[in-house]
């Protein structure tokens, strides 16, 4: 594994969340300051497919979305480093989310975040899900991290 990889061990070093909300499995082509692609295995046993939609799963638009916003918190901690990792980081706007199709499961989702601008604590992204080289879904997104 190189460098700019990182396993569901550092990610969960990186950021509070855990199960059933951490919707990233792994990370890859980090480019500290700059973007990463986060990568979720979608599974038949994630708890939301319950009842979204019985006989019919997919995976809700609103999951997909914080999946690219955990992608990118992740690159916000390892950009900011060590002093940063457990650190809460907050949705402040999303702008510009557009679904194009969906997720089901045995999907392989490519969460690709890129970082359009930093002022303080408050960093704007623009990020893609992708599924077999298809847009499934893309937001532009600001957030804030802060201390819990």
């Amino acid at each position: 594994m190189s460098l700019d990889t990182l396993t569901i061990q550092a990610i969960m070093g990186a950021i509070p969340h855990r199960y059933p909300m951490l919707l990233v499995d792994r990370i890859q082509d980090l480019r500290l300051d700059e973007g990463c692609t986060g990568i979720k295995n979608v599974s038949i046993n994630e708890p939301f497919f319950q009842g979204h939609f019985p006989g019919e799963p997919v995976m809700p638009g609103v999951l997909i979305v914080e999946a690219m916003a955990q992608t990118a918190a992740v690159l916000v901690v390892e950009t900011l480093g060590e002093a940063f990792r457990g650190k809460l980081v907050y949705f402040m706007s999303i702008e510009g989310a557009k679904f194009r199709r969906p997720v089901v499961p045995g999907d392989r989702l490519e969460l690709r975040v890129r970082k359009l601008q930093k002022r303080l604590m408050v960093w704007k992204f623009a990020g893609e899900a992708m599924v077999d080289g298809q847009l499934s879904a893309e937001a532009t997104f600001t957030a804030m991290i802060r201390d819990r």
